[in-house]
């Protein structure tokens, strides 16, 4: 008896626990399709292919399972493309599954035929075709040990037409999953750092997305800092690694201006960075000469820079790095003739005063609404465990600035690729993979209509969504760095559709603020509701460059 080879491939999807393709058929995938009709897999059926990729790589961001996005070939399969470097910019694992033509059309000019994994090589950790239907079983267990193994990535496969139809025998069955396990640092490697540690006397910490990716590190990062007395800042993407509430809590780094946060970096003489990766921001905006020390804790040794020159590196877990260097510095603290210098310092008030930031426009009732009056009842609305997506632009800015965040992978932001458009999709990737958290997407209007129309596929696949498009008819982040940079702005703004009217043509419902006391009403409404919900708000920015003319006027450390 034979299968399909196109049904071993869903086998295969099925062994590694994948429980949703996002995606478009094509005329030469419909055998694999066909296939998921007869499998417990959901094939979510999305409205553009560049949305399916969003929402497979914010299904695996939560659940650090590589999920799987599909379309067809040429120009279905280069739509994914966008998503898929998203995915690998912000280490997240993801599956691109496309069709190829056929072997018996490969080889010369060929109506859809274009080359894609050369296409797909620069954006994953791996690109490859399957050439021959009995390969299915090893190239789908390479491909999801790659893509879930740290640094984690996208990886793509090109399914050609005629293997797709092929026949296999049915005894070829999916590899046995192996997991890749975590080392530990070497005591070697720890004593180094208790050393460098000791030595210091204006350390910080740097907690990096790494951290927000392995279970456990986030307490075992907490526990550190309270051992030590060390004050934690975090990268956008790490976002709630350490919570926000926290007396050592300095909040997020990576405003495009000298913040609060900063002052903590151009202090320091010792960096322990915790799962920090060089692409999330800048290392030279924390070590703008070069010359402090680097005590790097992560899986994998990290990226050559000049202005993160690694002194020791703790290779393996985070988590249980942490846990060993924190034994370690407590033994050491305890036998040493006196306590370490920076613990006689008062811990800088950064949470406290971006809390006050925001605590001071919580009332606002001006409209269009302030941003942090936005912020503000985002913020009250979801609880600690709840998810928004903050969709890049000035959104962006303000929400990984000022959104309080508690839990790790609650605050989600594209910080590596920084792609526009992702939230709502995003958003119905994210609910997929939480059912019982609120998700909120919150995005600007240009990033709004770059995905609107998934507002039927959730309405049609029956996914509760939540959308908060911040209204200003235009793209505020590029206006708001030109008017910083040059005086004035161009080629910014443009209209927008009656967005309630817009979102009930889907079978969704819209409202509109009038008043700054309609916003937390109406955002827990739409997070309660199963249906779909957008709200419009106008956004005030010209608070923009009020808040980049005052944190231009700090010029000392806290």
């Amino acid at each position: 008896m034979s299968v399909t080879a196109a049904q071993l491939l869903v086998r295969c999807l099925e062994a590694e626990g994948v429980q949703y393709v996002f995606g478009i058929p094509g005329e030469e995938n419909i055998h694999f399709v066909q296939a998921l009709d007869d499998s417990e897999i959901r094939y979510v059926l999305v409205r553009h292919e560049q949305a399916a990729s969003f929402m497979a790589e914010m299904y695996g961001r939560l659940t650090q399972r590589a999920a799987v996005c599909s379309a067809t070939l040429g120009p279905g399969a280069i739509n994914l493309q966008l998503g898929v470097a998203d995915a690998q910019t912000n280490s997240t694992p993801l599956i691109a599954l496309t069709a190829q033509v056929g072997r018996d059309r490969s080889y010369k000019e060929s109506h859809q035929g274009i080359d894609l994994v050369p296409m797909f090589a620069p954006i994953t950790k791996w690109s490859a075709l399957i050439p021959t239907p009995e390969s299915i079983p090893e190239i789908l267990r390479k491909a999801f040990k790659t893509a879930q193994t740290e640094r984690p990535g996208a990886v793509y496969l090109a399914v050609p037409e005629d293997i797709e139809s092929a026949e296999v025998p049915d005894d070829l069955v999916p590899l046995r999953i192996d997991r890749v396990r975590p080392n530990e640092p070497t005591d070697a490697q720890v004593d180094r750092a208790v050393e460098l540690l000791l030595a210091a006397e204006r350390p910080i910490v740097l907690a990096g997305h790494g951290a927000a990716r392995e279970d456990g590190a986030a307490a075992q990062l907490v526990r550190f800092a309270e051992a030590t007395g060390i004050p934690v800042a975090a990268t956008f993407h790490a976002k709630g690694v350490f919570p926000d509430d926290h007396p050592l809590g300095l909040g997020a780094v990576g405003f495009m201006r000298h913040d609060y946060v900063n002052f903590g970096f151009d202090a320091a003489d010792t960096i322990v960075a915790v799962g920090y990766e060089l692409q999330e921001f800048d290392p030279k905006k924390v070590n703008p000469e070069g010359d402090a020390t680097i005590i790097h804790v992560h899986r994998f040794p990290a990226e050559v820079d000049r202005h993160y020159p690694v002194d020791v590196g703790l290779h393996g877990s985070i988590g249980r790095s942490l846990e060993l260097f924190t034994e370690a510095f407590e033994r050491a603290d305890a036998a040493a003739d006196s306590p370490a210098p920076w613990r006689a310092r008062k811990t800088p008030g950064v949470a406290a005063l971006l809390r006050d930031e925001l605590d001071a426009h919580a009332d606002d009732e001006q409209v269009p609404l302030s941003p942090q009056r936005i912020v503000a009842d985002t913020r009250a609305a979801l609880g600690r465990e709840d998810i928004v997506l903050a969709d890049t632009g000035a959104v962006k800015m303000w929400m990984a600035r000022l959104y309080p965040t508690y839990a790790p992978n609650t605050c989600l932001l594209s910080n590596g690729l920084s792609t526009m458009g992702f939230s709502l999709p995003g958003a119905l990737g994210a609910k997929l993979a939480r059912p019982d958290a609120k998700i909120l997407a919150a995005t600007g209007d240009g990033a709004f209509l770059m995905h609107a129309q998934e507002l039927e596929t959730a309405v049609r696949e029956g996914i509760p969504l939540c959308v908060l498009v911040w209204e200003d008819d235009g793209y505020g982040l590029i206006e708001w760095k030109m008017e910083m940079e040059l005086g004035t702005s161009s080629s910014v703004k443009f209209g927008n559709p009656d967005v309630v009217a817009f979102t009930e043509s889907f079978g969704g419902t819209g409202v509109r603020i009038t008043e700054a006391s309609q916003l937390l009403p109406a955002l827990r409404a739409g997070l309660e509701s199963d249906g779909v919900t957008v709200i419009a708000v106008p956004v005030d920015y010209r608070e923009n460059l009020k808040l980049t003319e005052r944190l231009g006027e700090l010029e000392a450390p806290l």
